[in-house]
């Protein structure tokens, strides 16, 4: 298994979760990473973006300013913090690495982890 989302969990409305992808080297090594997540009975959408050092991060409108992601390269980690959690944001969410064109929230993404589930009640 080369990325390992965990963190997932039930919460209400307005609590916060970390989300946490645990990478290989070789995945995580000089690569942007990304979250995307799965609502029940829609499709995957992008949620948000990091690239390799961190100083470009991408987010989806619906989560911007309470989502946050990062990467902590020294571990092969990113986190997505989430804040101000709506029902809405109940998905399975998913972390992907290795985009294979530039642009970070429309790319296909070489690398994908097994998701975890976040619900949140209201």
């Amino acid at each position: 298994v080369q990325l390992q989302a965990s963190g997932g969990g039930l919460v209400q409305a307005g609590d916060s979760l970390r989300l946490s992808c645990a990478a290989s080297k070789r995945t995580f090594g000089g690569n942007a990473m990304a979250w995307f997540r799965q609502a029940p009975g829609k499709e995957r959408e992008f949620v948000s973006a990091i690239n390799w050092n961190g100083s470009i991060t991408d987010y989806a409108d619906s989560v911007k300013g309470r989502f946050t992601i990062s990467r902590d390269n020294a571990n092969y980690m990113v986190y997505l913090q989430m804040n101000s959690l709506k029902p809405e944001d109940t998905a399975v969410y998913y972390c992907a690495a290795r985009p294979l064109s530039p642009l970070l929230a429309t790319a296909k993404y070489m690398y994908w982890g097994q998701g975890t589930l976040v619900t949140v009640s209201s």
